[in-house]
């Protein structure tokens, strides 16, 4: 193990998520105290250093240039400084940049301390009313389509609450691919600007929430809690609601409504309904 004696330490400080009121006297007195400040936005850092009085040296530290920006950090670190991490909001690390220069400094022995903060993610479980008692973070979906249906087909069954953080110019589609594939009657809530003045709780189950934004524009940070899978209603199977949307589309209804339709009655998955009508036809719709 290596001598770190004469090392700095990196701390890793909670910013407010919204209301600077939220920001701790720890967290401050950190900020007042260090040598130089790791910044996600040196612009936004900015901001909060003004409301509160901190001048120090700035140091851009983004996930696009992370490795190379903790190198020199950890230059710093080495050479005797204190460096305070933070991120635009809440916890650094937790889907924010911080997470690369932490393991560097674990793997070098240099001294970390958490200054502990708002998180968007905890705030909105609580929030939820959901039975969240155990929950998942998944964080931002993959954006490849591919590789977004491979994480939801992950997580679709498991009994634990899950929370997602999305971007308005992609919160509508998110919450399609949701309901399509852990179903429109999962109950989930929608929070909007969390700790902000236009903070906004929407619940309902997937269906409803999927068409919410059908007349609105989009705007803010969100956070999306669905409950954890239930056990399947057992009055119907699979092929049984299979039987009941190929009645539907005979009658008239168009196959997505269809699917759409027998998910709400029978509990199951419009995603497996529609895989099940898929293989009438060979795999092809």
């Amino acid at each position: 193990m290596n001598d770190n004696s004469s090392y700095g330490k990196l701390y890793v400080v909670g910013t407010p998520i919204g209301n600077l009121g939220d920001f701790s006297a720890r967290g401050v007195e950190t900020l007042q105290n260090a040598d130089y400040i790791a910044a996600e936005d040196t612009r936004v850092t900015l901001g909060l250093l003004s409301r509160f009085d901190i001048k120090k040296p700035l140091i851009s530290c983004y996930k696009p240039k992370e490795q190379e920006k903790s190198e020199r950090i950890i230059a710093l670190l080495e050479s005797g400084q204190t460096v305070a991490m933070v991120s635009d909001a809440g916890m650094p690390c937790i889907s924010d940049p911080g997470a690369v220069l932490v393991k560097k400094c674990a793997e070098r022995n240099i001294p970390v301390e958490v200054i502990p903060g708002c998180n968007a993610a905890v705030a909105a479980v609580a929030l939820s009313g959901l039975d969240a008692e155990r929950w998942v973070f998944e964080g931002f979906l993959p954006v490849p389509k591919k590789e977004r249906e491979k994480r939801l087909e992950l997580v679709r069954n498991l009994p634990h609450a899950l929370v997602f953080y999305e971007a308005p110019h992609k919160i509508k589609q998110t919450l399609c691919d949701l309901r399509d594939t852990l179903g429109g009657e999962r109950r989930a809530v929608l929070c909007r600007e969390l700790t902000k003045i236009h903070e906004e709780t929407i619940r309902g189950n997937l269906d409803m929430l999927s068409h919410y934004y059908d007349d609105l524009e989009p705007r803010g940070e969100y956070v999306i809690v669905i409950e954890g899978e239930r056990e399947k209603n057992a009055e119907y199977t699979l092929e049984q609601a299979a039987e009941i949307a190929r009645q539907l589309v005979a009658g008239g209804e168009k196959l997505s409504d269809a699917c759409r339709e027998t998910a709400k009655i029978t509990g199951i998955p419009k995603r497996d309904i529609y895989s099940a009508l898929a293989n009438d036809n060979g795999g092809n719709l």
